[in-house]
């Protein structure tokens, strides 16, 4: 089976480019990215297909970035993802691939949402209005997935993963998520060997993580055994506060210091975790612990800081 996956240098693509491979063979894998073909222009995603005649597509080709970016160019975030996910269904389909598999964020589901948050909510309210423009641009890929399925029959499944985090995430101190942010706050601070680490609110904000060698390993089965355009979400299901968090990752580094909530910076959101009960009726699981996650990702970047490794986005 020829498997083609775009945005393979990103975050989640190098997690499951390996996975892939071990599945079906490196020699019938392939993975591009935005300095192998630019997936804006109609006549380059028709050349892609063309040329490797992939029977699978995983479309993780995505502009995406941190709530400052987002903040500034939301034009860009709408149009540039609305373009990707369009031409690639479109070719796809055009192109009688087989199998195309989708993955859309959790934070296209509405701001309003109640958790635990199940695959029926996405279409009932507005998405966080910092984030709105990448989170309903992405959203379509469900329209698409149905639309393109009723009038050609590609068969197109939509992942949903939750709070991902892992080796190759972003580490960026103006734009990572919070996992990531922390790993590398508590290791510059034994570094530096400060004596306290200062946190954003108060910690009592609840999230659900789930690590990326999860997430890559179950896209296999959407390959092969799932054929609904019904999305599915990807996440541990499990309840972790931002204070717990921070208390782990400071555990794993050996932080002495003191830890310290700047009550006067925003919580967030205090809820959002994923119903993972669709995934689970196939079957399903994300089961890695956090603790053992958190201390695959810390090992990464611990050996990667110094040299600055690619991905690390220093």
């Amino acid at each position: 089976m020829r498997v083609l996956v775009t945005g393979a240098s990103g975050f989640l693509g190098r997690h499951t480019v390996p996975v892939l491979k071990g599945r079906y063979g490196a020699g019938n894998v392939t993975g591009v990215s935005s300095r192998d073909c630019d997936l804006m222009q109609p006549a380059e995603v028709d050349r892609l297909l063309g040329e490797h005649k992939p029977e699978v597509v995983v479309h993780y080709a995505a502009y995406s970035g941190g709530i400052g970016a987002n903040r500034t160019y939301p034009a860009d975030f709408y149009f540039r993802n609305t373009v990707l996910t369009a031409l690639m269904f479109d070719a796809a389909a055009r192109h009688k691939v087989k199998k195309l598999v989708y993955p859309m964020g959790g934070c296209s589901y509405p701001a309003e949402a109640t958790s635990p948050i199940d695959e029926g909510q996405l279409w009932t309210g507005f998405p966080q209005p910092e984030s709105a423009p990448y989170s309903t641009a992405k959203m379509m890929g469900t329209v698409a997935a149905t639309s393109y399925r009723q009038q050609y029959g590609l068969d197109a499944a939509v992942v949903i993963p939750g709070n991902m985090y892992g080796e190759f995430d972003n580490f960026h101190p103006l734009d990572s998520h919070v996992v990531p942010a922390m790993i590398r706050r508590y290791y510059e601070a034994m570094l530096n060997k400060a004596s306290e680490v200062v946190m954003w609110g108060t910690g009592r904000p609840e999230r659900d993580f789930v690590y990326a060698g999860d997430v890559a390993k179950l896209i296999p089965y959407f390959i092969d055994e799932y054929s609904s355009d019904q999305p599915v979400n990807l996440s541990s299901g499990t309840r972790t506060s931002i204070r717990e968090l921070a208390e782990t990752i400071a555990a794993l580094a050996e932080y002495q210091g003191k830890i310290v909530w700047d009550d006067g910076k925003p919580d967030g959101q205090m809820v959002k975790i994923f119903d993972t009960s669709r995934m689970a009726s196939l079957g399903l699981t994300c089961a890695t612990p956090l603790r053992e996650g958190i201390s695959h990702t810390m090992r990464w970047f611990a050996a990667n800081y110094a040299t600055r490794g690619d991905g690390l986005r220093l």
